[in-house]
C-alpha cells in the first residue's frame, strides 16, 4: 500500500453526474399511498398497536457493521468526517499533517482508496453465524453521507465510487443465504449538521462541486428544514423498499422535534410494507424519539438496572473506544463480553454486538477471534440465551451494573456469586437457567435465589444439570442456596451454567363435561 500522502484523490472531471433530487412529489405521493393503505396509520395512537416479532425476542443476539469511507483515515474514530473538520482536534493536526490542508485533501479524496478487494460477504455471512448472531445490521449510510448501498438518490455511493458494489445488499443476500435475519442501520438525519466545521475555513465543503455530498453542513443548533426531511424520509424507504431490512436502527438525532411527524410517517410506512410483505420487523430508537411501545428502545453501550416489561436493545461494540476499524484498538475480552450479553438478555433484552472491518474488506483477526468465541460459548450454553424469557429476578451478587448508557467502559470484576437468571417453559417443561459469571473456586456453585427459604421458585425441582457436563451432577437445596458441585471449569468466559427442571403444576381436572 502507498504511503498515506500518496493516496489518489478524487478527480473531479470523472465523477458521475450528480442526481437531481429537486421535486419529491411523486416520491412522496407513493409514500402517502403506502400510508393511507393501512393497518397502520402515522398516529402514535395506531403504532401503538405494535408489537416486537417473536422472531426478534427469541434471536437474542445480532451483529452490527460499522463500515464506510471513515474506515479508510482509521484514526480515533468513525467520526473523522466531522472532526477532521474542526479546528482544534486530534483529528485536525493529523490530517493536515498526514495528507495536506483540508482545501486540498477533504474526506471525499478518502473514498479511491475505499477498495474493499478482499470483500467476501459470503464469508463474512459464514463468520457471523458462527459467532451465533440470528441477525446482522450493517450501516446503510452513516453521518458521512456516503451510501453503502445502490441509492437512486445521490451519486455518492459505494455502488458508483470506490468499490463500485451494492455492497449493502450483496452482505444482506449473504445474510439470508446463512438464515440470518437482515436488517440496516441509517445515521443519514446527522448529516445536516455534520461537515459544518469545514464551512468555517477553506476547505472542500465549501467547493460547489461537492456540496451534494458535504450539504447540507449545517448549524447543529437549527432544526432541519423540509427539503433535509423529505430527503431522510426518502432515503429511509428506499431502503426499505429495495432491500427489505427486519431490523431498521436509528441513531440519535431523529429526536429532533423537527423530525416527529416524518417519524410517524416512516413508522406507518415501513409496519404496512411490512404487511404487505408478510414479514415482521423491528424499528430500533433510541431517547424519546418515538412513542413508548410503538417501536424497540434502544441503549447505546449501556444496560438496565432491572427488567422492563417490553423487550429491548443494547446497541455495543467490541471495542471500548470505536465503533469503527482504527489502528490500536482497545478491545473487549471475550468474557466481557458474554456477561454482556447474559446480563442483557436475563433483563428482558437483546444485544447488538459491532464489529469494524478494514477498508480492504477483511475483518481483523482479533476481532474474528472475539466472535468465535462468543460462538463457541453459545454452542455449549446456548440453551440459557436463545428463545428464554426474564425469570422472577434477574440476578443476585454483590458487583453492581451500572444503568443508563455508555457505561461499557469498564467491565465490572464479576465473580462466582453473580449470576443472571433466564427463563423457558416449552413442551417438555418449565426450565430455569443459572448463569454464573465466574467459576467457583471450590468446585460449588451457590445460587441463593433457587434456596428453599427463598420460595421464589413455586415448585419443587425436578432435576439440576449443568450445561457441558454429561451425567449428573451432585446438588443440594438448603434454605440458603441450591449447591451444586461442578466437576471442572465446563466453559471458558464464565462461570458453569446451571439448568433447572420444575415439577410440573397440578391442573385440577375439569369436571364441567360431567354436566348436562
Amino acid at each position: 500500500m502507498t504511503a498515506p500522502h500518496d493516496l489518489p484523490r478524487i478527480d473531479p472531471d470523472a465523477l458521475p453526474a450528480p442526481v437531481d433530487v429537486s421535486d419529491n412529489s411523486e416520491a412522496l405521493a407513493r409514500v402517502a399511498a403506502v400510508v393511507d393503505a393501512g393497518p397502520y396509520d402515522a398516529t402514535w395512537d395506531s403504532l401503538r398497536q405494535y408489537e416486537p416479532p417473536r422472531w426478534y425476542q427469541d434471536a437474542k443476539f445480532g451483529i452490527f457493521l460499522h463500515w464506510g469511507v471513515y474506515s479508510v483515515p482509521a484514526f480515533r474514530n468513525e467520526w473523522y468526517a466531522r472532526d477532521m473538520y474542526r479546528e482544534g482536534t486530534p483529528e485536525f493536526e493529523h490530517h493536515v499533517a498526514t495528507y495536506g490542508p483540508q482545501s486540498e485533501f477533504g474526506y471525499k479524496d478518502f473514498i479511491p482508496s475505499f477498495t474493499m478487494e478482499h470483500f467476501d460477504p459470503q464469508a463474512w455471512a459464514a463468520l457471523f453465524r458462527r459467532a451465533g448472531a440470528q441477525f446482522v445490521v450493517p450501516v446503510a449510510e452513516h453521518h458521512d453521507g456516503f451510501a453503502m448501498y445502490d441509492t437512486d438518490r445521490s451519486r455518492w455511493s459505494a455502488a458508483r465510487m470506490g468499490p463500485e458494489r451494492d455492497v449493502l445488499g450483496d452482505l444482506l443476500q449473504a445474510a439470508d443465504d446463512a438464515f440470518m435475519v437482515r436488517g440496516a442501520s441509517s445515521h443519514r438525519a446527522e448529516h445536516w449538521f455534520f461537515m459544518n466545521g469545514g464551512a468555517r475555513f477553506d476547505s472542500d465543503v465549501l467547493d460547489p462541486r461537492f456540496i451534494d455530498f458535504y450539504g447540507p453542513a449545517q448549524r447543529e443548533e437549527t432544526a432541519p428544514h423540509e427539503r433535509h426531511l423529505e430527503d431522510w424520509l426518502l432515503r429511509t424507504t428506499e431502503v426499505i423498499d429495495k432491500y427489505r431490512p427486519q431490523v431498521l436502527w436509528f441513531d440519535w438525532w431523529i429526536e429532533q422535534p423537527a423530525f416527529e411527524p416524518w417519524l410517524r410517517t416512516l413508522a406507518a410506512y415501513y409496519y404496512n410494507r411490512a404487511a404487505q410483505w408478510g414479514r415482521e420487523v423491528v424499528i430500533n430508537y433510541k431517547w424519546n424519539a418515538f412513542a413508548e411501545g410503538s417501536a424497540v428502545y434502544d441503549i447505546e453501550r449501556g444496560a438496565m438496572g432491572g427488567t422492563p416489561p417490553f423487550v429491548w436493545q443494547n446497541d455495543t461494540s467490541v471495542s471500548k473506544t470505536a465503533w469503527c476499524w482504527i489502528e490500536g484498538h482497545d478491545h473487549k475480552t471475550a468474557r466481557d463480553l458474554v456477561a454482556e450479553l447474559v446480563d442483557v438478555v436475563a433483563k428482558n433484552g437483546v444485544l447488538l454486538l459491532n464489529v469494524g472491518p478494514k477498508p480492504d474488506g477483511t475483518i481483523d483477526a482479533s476481532e474474528q477471534h472475539l466472535l468465535e468465541e462468543i460462538g463457541r460459548w453459545l454452542v455449549v450454553n446456548g440453551q440459557a440465551v436463545y428463545g428464554t424469557r426474564p425469570w422472577l429476578v434477574p440476578g443476585e451478587g454483590p458487583t453492581r451494573v451500572q444503568a443508563g448508557s455508555f457505561v461499557d467502559g469498564a467491565a465490572p470484576a464479576y465473580t462466582p456469586a453473580d449470576v443472571r437468571f433466564t427463563r423457558r417453559v416449552d413442551a417438555t417443561g418449565e426450565y430455569v437457567y443459572a448463569v454464573l459469571l465466574a467459576h467457583p473456586e471450590d468446585g460449588t456453585a451457590r445460587i441463593r435465589s433457587f434456596g428453599s427459604s427463598a420460595d421464589l421458585l413455586g415448585r419443587p425441582i425436578r432435576s439440576v444439570e449443568v450445561l457441558g457436563v454429561d451425567g449428573d451432577v451432585s446438588w443440594e437445596q438448603t434454605p440458603d442456596a441450591l449447591e451444586v458441585v461442578v466437576p471442572a471449569p465446563t466453559t471458558a468466559h464464565s462461570g458453569p451454567v446451571v439448568k433447572l427442571r420444575l415439577q410440573a403444576e397440578e391442573v385440577p381436572e375439569r369436571t364441567d363435561h360431567l354436566h348436562g
